[in-house]
């Protein structure tokens, strides 16, 4: 059967539906909604996707996204460099900074330990990390790593690495607020017991 779009609409819904989440009907519907908005909207989204493909780069202290040599985080003099906080994508540095609760400084690792993927700790950043270490005085460095199997064992290389170095510590995990008890797995709720505090 004949498609009805136009190739550079075909197009536009093939490179949209390559975005992270966005299936073919929501490219379609992404495509649809574009061709009917003012022309300048498009063109302003092209200029920007363009721009970010242009001058987006690595932080060359802890390899964030940045458009200069260092990223707006590595810097601000306001942060500590002593206090580290290692992430596996730079996604999760969002997430962080919106607690506002964090005013150290990142690295990424990019990625997270996985043998069965052949991800070894040489493909990651982490001899970046151990000369961050020495280099900036480091006196903390909290593990944020994500809460799965790869992530857990990244963390538990990471903390055998720096042991008697750095005071080693992990995000807390445990049960999210608003959550009912019974619907908690084992797994969160063991967490949730073992990181238990006073009040």
């Amino acid at each position: 059967m004949a498609s009805v779009l136009t190739p550079s609409v075909e197009r536009l819904v093939a490179e949209l539906s390559r975005l992270p989440g966005i299936g073919p009907r929501s490219a379609q519907r992404l495509a649809f909604h574009l061709m009917k908005a003012p022309e300048d909207r498009p063109r302003a989204l092209a200029e920007a996707l363009t721009d970010v493909a242009d001058r987006l780069r690595p932080c060359t202290q802890c390899f964030s996204f940045a458009e200069d040599e260092l990223c707006p985080v590595c810097a601000d003099p306001r942060r500590d460099p002593a206090v580290l906080c290692v992430v596996e994508e730079p996604s999760a540095i969002l997430s962080i900074e919106r607690t506002h609760e964090f005013r150290g400084r990142y690295h990424v690792l990019g990625g997270a330990l996985s043998p069965i993927d052949g991800i070894d700790p040489e493909d990651l950043r982490i001899a970046e990390l151990d000369a961050r270490i020495a280099r900036d005085g480091v006196r903390e460095l909290v593990i944020a790593t994500n809460p799965t199997m790869s992530g857990e064992a990244t963390a538990l290389y990471l903390a055998d690495r720096v042991r008697g170095r750095v005071r080693v510590t992990r995000l807390a995990s445990g049960l999210p607020v608003g959550a009912d008890l019974e619907h908690a797995d084992e797994l969160t709720l063991g967490r949730a017991l073992l990181g238990r505090r006073e009040i």
